[in-house]
């Protein structure tokens, strides 16, 4: 007699399946445990070096340094997966947040009216650079020098380079200077855009096609992504997000400036290419991009806790990227 054998079932996945694999797409990337190791040795560092460091207060100070850099490199991470960078987002900021407050001082002083124009602005300015980069095939290194340029030449053109006062306190309360379950808002709305940023990366189609569009754009092209669309929304959520982070800073000091951040591109590039992000496309999460920009506020804190000179922290945060672009090429 022959034995009557049971086809072969997948086992439905268990519980520590699951746990496993959130562990593995929240970790993902080349090495991550020397991005762990980095930041505990700041840590370390810092803490032998300063007796102001290991406090509370000081990391909540951190965690708001490091707020804007934190919301605007989770678009800048789909930009790069995308092989592409955007080096307009702190001009965005500047002109994101012009528009919040010019808004609430010409048409109504309310908090709604000066989120949508903030946030309006920074994504139209993501708009144009995607349509630019994809519909004329200009390199987006050059389209956002360009729009780096306009966007805060406009700030500056509105008001004659002049601060717009922000007197509504609502606005203030939600977006710099309340509390949210007992946490400073900047560092919950930083909580938020990494939450969105996780899911869509990692838990959405549009991850996946982020991931095949900066991977290979041409067999992404012919497996039937419309890769031009998906390019486009990678620069219009970092635009987006640059806008939330103008809210934050305008909120935190009562008004908006166009000279404000002039620079913290370097910033938001660094944190992304030192969370495990390639320039080469196709390679980076969420979660890395957020300790890479807690080394970065760990980095300013502890040096400017030591006394270390301006331009000094420029050359070492310089010396950081090209330190970490040569990490991570392929």
């Amino acid at each position: 007699m022959t034995e009557l054998t049971a086809p072969n079932v997948a086992a439905a996945p268990t519980r520590s399946d699951r746990r496993r694999k959130l562990l593995q797409n929240l970790l993902r990337g080349e090495r991550p445990y020397m991005l762990y190791i980095a930041f505990v040795v700041l840590l370390v560092v810092f803490s032998l070096s300063s007796p102001w460091f290991l406090s509370v207060d000081n990391f909540l100070n951190i965690g708001r340094q490091t707020t804007l850099v934190s919301i605007i490199a989770v678009g800048m991470t789909f930009v790069i997966i995308a092989r592409q960078i955007d080096l307009s987002v702190a001009s965005t900021l500047a002109l994101s947040g012009m528009a919040a407050a010019l808004a609430m001082s010409q048409i109504s002083n309310s908090w709604i009216v000066g989120a949508a124009a903030g946030l309006g602005t920074g994504a139209l300015v993501g708009l144009l650079n995607g349509i630019l980069t994809t519909q004329l095939s200009i390199p987006s290194f050059l389209v956002t020098l360009g729009s780096l340029s306009m966007a805060r030449g406009l700030a500056m053109m509105v008001t004659n380079t002049k601060p717009v006062i922000i007197t509504n306190e609502t606005y203030f309360a939600i977006f710099g200077e309340g509390t949210f379950l007992g946490i400073p808002v900047p560092i919950a709305w930083t909580l938020v855009a990494m939450i969105v940023g996780i899911l869509l990366l990692h838990y959405n189609v549009f991850g996946r096609r982020i991931y095949a569009v900066g991977g290979n754009p041409t067999a992404a092209l012919y497996s039937g992504i419309n890769t031009k669309w998906v390019t486009t929304a990678a620069f219009v959520l970092t635009g987006a997000l640059a806008g939330l982070a103008a809210l934050v800073l305008s909120a935190r000091s009562h008004a908006a400036r166009p000279d404000v951040v002039q620079g913290m591109e370097l910033d938001v590039i660094a944190a992304v290419i030192l969370g495990g992000c390639s320039l080469f496309g196709g390679r980076g999460y969420i979660l890395g991009t957020l300790f890479g920009s807690l080394i970065i506020g760990t980095l300013n804190n502890g040096l400017v806790l030591l006394g270390v000179s301006s331009p000094m922290q420029l050359v070492i945060k310089g010396a950081i990227i090209v330190a970490a672009v040569a990490f991570t090429k392929r």
